[in-house]
């Protein structure tokens, strides 16, 4: 049956296609998505596109059955988490005394992180304390997802409105571009270092006809041309089908971080000398609080990603317990390991400038013992490198934009399309360029977590205290004034909105400073506690801003005397009552569960559940 459906469905995607080119409608056809039940049930009248397959909840055959792959129970998000975090080699470098500044350290410098002035084992215990604060707040952000199986876009909704969400998400799908873009570059490293295993001089040697303007070589560009091929295969698939893939990717990367890590000891005889000193000058506190918040700003991404993630699990709390020690686990230890190697090769070798960065030590090493055993070993660690970046790029990056842009556009874009558009976009962006010239720019991106854990805040704050847990799906694909949950003020929450401003407000000055501009001392110190300060002023803010003057959705859950997650279950209900369940080719209305009052029960043939 499987087999006879799977033909069925390849010879209608084969008569799409030839009829797209044969008239205006079948092209429309073939670009357009298909109407889903929330389509016919969530927004009535409406003329416009507000669901799609990746905007509806997740339907439970994509959560629980094994020949989809889903990353469905608890120790698929372990080995998720775990290969996501392990690779965090570099991390260190934002935290250690004095650094000299370049493009071998470039991710810390565009974080303003680097050389913050802490000794070793200071900046691991910052470390540890940075990643558990991401961790609890992953952990609170995973919630509404996985309980009403809907990604960050739909989450949105929810909280902002049906409108002001096209800012909170046209903000994180923005920022994917670019941060796509970097880390192919940083991938392309590894790829330059696989090349020259193979090809050796053969690949160092060839001309380079490119300007030295541009910011890369020929050869720089064929590696990034490489490794951005490499993507392209996996823009075709859901987060749902990729659980082997971050399976693999955390089972090569353990061992490509710890056979880095004993090279380095064995090489140098464990000469780690003093390690690394502070140098810190005055009171610590303000350069602890610095540290703590610049090490969040390694995870702010994935903080705020996490219903991208969590709408997959097939428990209500599997993506979260999972994460809450694997990541600051796993994060802390790989960091570990590369302040004590960076130190062993620096003492050992005499380096002027630390070898942070993986792939120049990678190349150090080609350099130093060039032979066949030594260029097999550092293509097998390179290759695993690579890995873990194209597994951090898919997960961090090109998910969030394919979810992003599925709702900006869901009549045309669906996550696999979205997924495409930011591998053509993140080329087209030149991020060598960015990174060899734009100091300002890259500044700019290193102040993503201050704007996003105020909306980080907002989200955890209205989903625990305010509204009990209680989401109203269908509500969620009406943008009319008739939707009485999620339309709010002209499709804004004014109450969330300024929760954001004034989030954002105490720390700004502080990272305009870091742009350039002149700010006082104050400023800088608040600047500096960027994700932290967000996170707690737009909190407290909102929900006293709500107590004092609640949403109207806030207000019909109290009416209603709704409890905890009443509205939860796998059953989705749409805003005229309808009950969308897996049965045959229906979808039936229910009449207990509408907050509009009984509605009679009768059957709709549908193409689609959910």
């Amino acid at each position: 049956m499987a087999a006879t459906n799977l033909k069925a469905s390849a010879a209608q995607k084969a008569t799409n296609l030839r009829n797209a080119f044969r008239t205006r409608e079948g092209f429309r056809s073939l670009v357009q998505t298909h109407d889903t039940a929330l389509d016919k049930h969530g927004h009535p009248g409406s003329k416009s596109r507000w669901s799609n397959e990746d905007l509806d909840p997740t339907p439970p055959e994509k959560r629980t059955c094994k020949s989809c792959l889903a990353p469905m129970r608890w120790w698929n998000f372990v080995t998720f988490y775990l290969g996501l975090s392990f690779g965090n080699w570099t991390l260190g470098s934002t935290m250690i005394g004095k650094l000299p500044i370049s493009f071998e350290i470039w991710y810390a410098s565009v974080l303003n992180l680097a050389g913050i002035g802490l000794n070793w084992w200071q900046s691991i215990l910052v470390i540890f304390a940075s990643q558990l604060i991401s961790s609890v707040a992953m952990y609170f952000n995973s919630r509404c997802a996985s309980v009403y199986h809907i990604g960050y876009p739909v989450v949105a909704r929810s909280v902002f409105g049906m409108y002001g969400s096209f800012y909170f998400v046209g903000a994180r799908a923005a920022l994917a571009i670019i941060w796509y873009g970097v880390q192919l570059y940083s991938g392309a490293s590894f790829m330059s270092n696989i090349l020259r295993c193979i090809f050796g001089h053969k690949f160092t040697d060839i001309p380079n006809h490119i300007p030295e303007s541009v910011g890369i070589t020929t050869s720089g560009m064929l590696a990034f041309f490489l490794f951005w091929l490499v993507h392209f295969p996996f823009c075709a698939f859901r987060p749902y089908q990729l659980r082997t893939f971050f399976w693999f990717k955390s089972i090569i990367v353990l061992p490509a971080v710890w056979g880095l890590f004993i090279f380095c000891m064995a090489n140098t005889k464990g000469n780690i000398g003093s390690v690394y000193a502070s140098n810190i000058a005055g009171s610590k506190g303000w350069f602890i609080m610095y540290a703590i918040n610049s090490g969040m700003g390694n995870t702010a991404t994935l903080i705020t990603n996490q219903p991208d993630i969590a709408r997959w699990s097939k428990t209500e709390s599997g993506a979260q317990w999972s994460q809450l020690l694997t990541q600051p686990l796993s994060v802390t230890l790989s960091a570990s390991l590369g302040i004590l190697s960076t130190a062993a090769i620096n003492n050992s070798w005499g380096l002027e400038t630390p070898l942070w960065n993986p792939w120049d030590l990678l190349g150090a090493i080609l350099d130093r013992y060039w032979s066949a055993s030594t260029r097999f070993a550092v293509f097998l660690s390179a290759f695993s490198w690579m890995v873990s970046i194209l597994g951090t790029n898919i997960a961090a990056n090109m998910i969030p934009f394919g979810s992003d842009s599925s709702m900006l556009f869901p009549k045309y874009i669906t996550i696999p399309r979205g997924q495409y558009i930011v591998e053509f976009l993140a080329f087209a962006i030149c991020p060598w360029k960015i990174l060899a010239s734009a100091s300002v720019f890259t500044t700019f991106l290193g102040g993503y977590g201050l704007f996003m854990s105020s909306v980080v805040a907002i989200m955890v704050c209205d989903y625990y205290l305010l509204t009990k847990g209680n989401v109203f799906i269908g509500h969620l694909y009406n943008p009319s004034r008739t939707n009485k949950h999620y339309y709010y003020t002209m499709g804004w929450n004014i109450q969330a909105v300024v929760a954001y401003l004034c989030g954002i407000a105490l720390p700004f000055p502080g990272f305009v400073g870091s742009l350039g501009a002149k700010v006082s001392t104050p400023a800088t110190d608040l600047g500096r506690l960027g994700w932290l300060l967000s996170f707690t002023v737009s909190f407290v803010v909102y929900y006293v801003l709500c107590l004092i003057w609640p949403t109207s959705n806030q207000k019909m859950i109290k009416g209603m005397g709704l409890g905890w997650e009443e509205q939860s279950g796998d059953t989705v209900v749409a805003e005229d009552g309808t009950e969308i369940v897996e049965e045959g080719q229906t979808v039936r209305a229910r009449s207990d569960i509408s907050d509009e009052g009984p509605v009679e029960t009768e059957e709709y043939g549908v193409s689609k559940n959910y």
